[in-house]
């Protein structure tokens, strides 16, 4: 079933009222121009970022009949499916994109958390690090790569994906509850009650 989530709460006032109008003047254009890919992606970007899923969905189905070569569609709507928990749909909407362009971190990066959440830990290996093969600083395919070596036995592979997350960001809480799990499977103690700490410092995991 579509969430239909209403005006997210973190939005600010005035951020959301630039918002509304933003998706007025949209819906006036496609009302005028009913065959703009690009209209239609945009609405789709702004129905997202206000939450509403379901309207999001639809927008980009429609950029996508208007111009079946807008890859930046699918990649949207595969996040949108992944979020909805309709992870075949993700997966397919990401593949679709990257035939269109093979080049898109984004697309592999959904690929790989996709894969992760379904337990098929070699095809999320893949796709991560394909994505950050691609774009070096996202956070998200190290950490899901780490999460997915973790998964097979690969520790080492684990801890150096981890490392790599804290690099980008310090205080990334999951990045060192998996290095205390890694750190624990080779048999360092020392550093996994280290990273347990800081895990733990950071509220993570969510008692």
């Amino acid at each position: 079933m579509a969430n239909h989530q209403h005006e997210t709460p973190e939005i600010p006032k005035e951020v959301l009222t630039d918002l509304n109008q933003y998706i007025k003047y949209l819906r006036e254009r496609i009302f005028f121009e009913p065959e703009s890919p690009v209209f239609h992606y945009n609405l789709g970007i702004a129905y997202a970022r206000k939450g509403l899923r379901a309207e999001a969905i639809s927008e980009f189905k429609q950029a996508i009949e208007c111009d079946p070569t807008m890859a930046q569609a699918y990649v949207n709507l595969g996040g949108l499916y992944f979020q909805e928990g309709e992870l075949d749909r993700c997966i397919n909407a990401n593949r679709k994109a990257l035939e269109i362009d093979p080049n898109l971190p984004m697309a592999y990066s959904n690929l790989g958390f996709a894969h992760l959440q379904k337990g098929e830990h070699e095809e999320a290996i893949e796709a991560c690090r394909k994505a950050v093969e691609l774009m070096p600083q996202l956070l998200q395919a190290h950490n899901n790569l780490a999460v997915a070596y973790l998964q097979v036995g690969r520790h080492q592979e684990s801890i150096a994906a981890s490392l790599k997350v804290l690099e980008l960001h310090a205080d990334f809480a999951p990045a060192h509850y998996n290095l205390y799990v890694a750190y624990s499977a080779t048999g360092d103690e020392a550093k996994a009650a280290e990273h347990l700490e800081r895990a733990r410092e950071l509220g993570y995991p969510a008692e």
